[in-house]
């Protein structure tokens, strides 16, 4: 996959992420973590979502530019796998919030992964 590609992916993640946050919220599902992100919440959607993709258009067009340099190309994969594991948060606090609650030893197995990684080196 090509540094645009990678680059379009993660600002596509990034606005899935505000949209599902902004449901969770708004539903009473689950709480903003980030406090700042929270209190813009609290203010209203557009200011929530206007500055959630300023900061994620920003952070993916400056790793597409940077994509010559191998620090941006590391920061780019640490950032992709970072919203892929969020997005499993969202699906399992979607399924909860269904009322299937398997999802909860899914998502306890998943944040147990990285200690046993760890324990592994």
């Amino acid at each position: 996959m090509g540094a645009l590609s990678k680059s379009i992916l993660l600002f596509a993640l990034n606005w899935l992420d505000a949209q599902l946050t902004i449901i969770w919220v708004r539903t009473n599902v689950a709480t903003e973590g980030n406090g700042l992100m929270a209190r813009l919440l609290d203010m209203g959607n557009a200011p929530f979502l206007i500055t959630k993709l300023t900061i994620g258009f920003f952070a993916a067009y400056l790793l597409y530019r940077c994509s010559h340099l191998k620090t941006a190309r590391y920061g780019m994969s640490l950032v992709l796998t970072i919203y892929l594991a969020l997005m499993v948060v969202h699906v399992t606090t979607g399924m909860s919030a269904l009322g299937w609650h398997a999802s909860e030893a899914a998502t306890s197995y998943l944040g147990a992964m990285p200690n046993f990684l760890v324990a592994l080196r």
